[in-house]
């Protein structure tokens, strides 16, 4: 009885061994076939494709839109102010250039001198529509810094080789005539000093209806910011055109 016990005892012994030989060997040669095979934590061709960032949008140039809260678009959503008006219109028409909307509300001719060099430096226009003097004039500031102002902005744009386009803008007549008479020449004397594109009018065809103004009368509702394209966006062609032959 006892030698049959052992007997068995034994064969039981073997048969495990045998076993965990059997499963040892079966683990070494999956784990042989899976460094053949080159298979590793690394990311496989295909993950890595979907870790590439989608490409920057390239545009032809910049145009910056630099002003007051009539730039801004105070009261509009941002959508339906002027600047991005135009860059719809721009690339409706298959000019594929950015405008940025760099108007800043309540801010005169002097605001906008402070921060010339930040604009360019920043947001690197090849062309600038330069609208400021609003605020100078409904303050009543003296219409002679006004014009050193513009003069000064003008001159720094030029210096970095940015097409400007000016655009001008009148006064209301409560200030008096020898005031808004003032005011009104100094946007196209700035103009022919300086050999620029110039809009006589930023509001022509707005200022004074009250179906395309706000209930203020002096800022434009979203339709009256269309009217606004419709007048600068031929002056912007003339810029885009002398921007790319230059």
């Amino acid at each position: 009885m006892a030698n049959s016990l052992k007997s068995t005892f034994d064969s039981n012994t073997r048969l495990r061994a045998r076993q965990r030989l059997r499963n040892g060997l079966i683990l070494l040669v999956i784990g042989f076939s899976l460094v053949l095979s080159g298979c590793s934590q690394e990311p496989t061709n295909e993950n890595a494709d979907t870790q590439v960032q989608a490409p920057v949008p390239a545009y032809a140039g910049t145009i910056v839109a630099m002003g007051d809260s009539l730039t801004a678009g105070l009261g509009v959503s941002p959508e339906d102010a002027y600047p991005a008006q135009l860059e719809r219109r721009l690339q409706e028409a298959g000019h594929d250039y950015r405008v940025v909307n760099a108007g800043v509300s309540g801010e005169t001719s002097s605001g906008a001198v402070s921060r010339i060099d930040w604009v360019i430096g920043s947001l690197s226009p090849d062309i600038v529509i330069l609208e400021t003097g609003a605020n100078d004039g409904l303050r009543g500031l003296d219409p002679g810094l006004l014009e050193a102002n513009l003069d000064q902005l003008v001159t720094t744009l030029k210096a970095h080789q940015i097409q400007v386009i000016l655009a001008g803008m009148l006064m209301l007549p409560n200030l008096g005539p020898d005031y808004t008479h003032a005011f009104a020449r100094i946007y196209p004397s700035i103009a022919a000093k300086h050999d620029l594109i110039f809009i006589p009018f930023f509001l022509e065809g707005v200022a004074g209806k009250s179906s395309l103004n706000q209930p203020d009368h002096l800022h434009p509702t979203d339709r009256g910011y269309a009217v606004v394209v419709e007048t600068v966006l031929p002056y912007v062609m003339d810029a885009i055109r002398k921007s790319s032959a230059e």
